[in-house]
């Protein structure tokens, strides 16, 4: 493709952003090291812990709400969503896994604000073990790339 611009270098420097992080305290041991992962790799990108909001919630239910009201305050470069849905004998799973999913989405394209979704939708817990630390950690880097991105697409 000729006169195609060549993809740019992800900016992993995050001193001047501001994140918000919401949390779902359901499977909270899980949810808990997401956190704690995502916590730390936002640090070694440089986010001052002055400039990161991290609440909790009920479940996956409840986070876009929470991330809708953060995105309306104006205060935030990038969000990040945690949580962690187990699939169990009944189809609340597919409900919670395809709503919560939803709203994330809504809420990033109505503010035109990035939100990184880490909110793992797992068979089982050895899965979500297997995924926490990781996910946790992407998800920081999500968000401190794609709040420069957007900035630069500005």
């Amino acid at each position: 493709m000729q006169g195609a611009e060549k993809g740019q270098q992800a900016t992993l420097d995050g001193r001047d952003l501001r994140i918000g992080i919401v949390q779902a305290r359901f499977n909270e041991t899980l949810t808990n090291t997401l956190a704690q992962h995502c916590l730390e790799a936002l640090a070694a990108m440089g986010v001052p812990s002055h400039q990161i909001r991290h609440v909790t919630v009920p479940g996956a239910l409840e986070v876009p709400v929470a991330l809708q009201t953060m995105a309306d305050s104006e205060r935030f470069d990038a969000l990040i969503a945690l949580g962690c849905i187990i699939r169990g004998e009944t189809y609340h799973f597919e409900l919670v896994a395809n709503e919560s999913g939803a709203g994330v989405t809504r809420v990033s394209l109505d503010a035109n604000l990035p939100i990184a979704n880490a909110i793992l939708t797992v068979e089982n817990e050895a899965q979500a073990w297997a995924r926490a630390a990781e996910k946790g950690a992407d998800a920081a880097r999500v968000a401190v790339e794609m709040a420069h991105l957007l900035k630069a697409l500005q």
